[in-house]
């Protein structure tokens, strides 16, 4: 079965993480003695995926240089931003250079660990015109945005600030690229809004996740990185 085409999105310019890496892109900070984003290519190999287009922005040289055409049986093409397009005008602009009627569509400063067999198979069962959010649960959605699930998994926002247990998104969307190239609303906009916008209710799922989670956008994550990739 064909793999559908990855998107990773690595403009940002990382400014909570600035204190502690100041002269490179986020996704290209050094965790365990390795730029973070060969950490999530290597991750995306290993799960079957061959096409990734890398949405960047902030010194996309420095990403595009450092891997070129390929890495590690995945090919690669950049879209970079001529200006800031928030997280979903990234992601539409990045399908246009995809070809696969789904994409997976992934934040390229976190790592989730994440059954991709099994989100696959709830799209495919719903003839791949859902999107599908890999969600996680964690002790506390307060500094999160919290989801919640419905009956048949149907997902919904639920608001930020909403203390307690609860899931979150974990920045991994499987998407109809048409509707991400069919969306009107003009950039920036953010892609979790687009997900999870309440015009598009019933096509909107969530897969808990079940592995490993970190987002190494603020320095205490970072440092939680160092140890939790000391063997990856």
């Amino acid at each position: 079965m064909t793999m559908p085409d990855l998107i990773l999105l690595c403009g940002g310019m990382g400014t909570r993480l600035r204190s502690v890496v100041s002269d490179t892109p986020k996704p290209m900070a050094r965790v365990a003695g390795r730029p973070f984003l060969e950490i999530l290519l290597s991750h995306f190999a290993e799960l079957g995926f061959v096409k990734a287009v890398l949405s960047t922005g902030y010194m996309a040289e420095k990403i595009s240089g450092h891997f070129g055409a390929h890495f590690q049986g995945i090919d690669l093409s950049y879209c970079v931003e001529p200006e800031p397009l928030g997280t979903g005008g990234a992601s539409r602009a990045a399908a246009r250079m995809c070809a696969t009627d789904t994409v997976l569509v992934c934040n390229g400063d976190t790592f989730l660990e994440f059954d991709f067999e099994a989100v696959r198979a709830f799209n495919l069962d719903r003839q791949e015109k859902a999107s599908v959010a890999v969600t996680l649960g964690v002790p506390d959605t307060e500094r999160y945005g919290r989801i919640e699930i419905g009956p048949d998994a149907q997902a919904r926002f639920a608001g930020r600030g909403r203390p307690g247990a609860g899931f979150i998104s974990g920045g991994v969307y499987l998407l109809p690229r048409a509707d991400l190239l069919a969306e009107a609303r003009p950039a920036p906009f953010s892609l979790e809004d687009f997900v999870f916008d309440s015009a598009r209710g019933g096509r909107i799922f969530a897969v808990p996740a079940h592995g490993r989670f970190i987002d190494i956008g603020v320095p205490e994550d970072y440092a939680a990185a160092q140890a939790m990739f000391a063997n990856f």
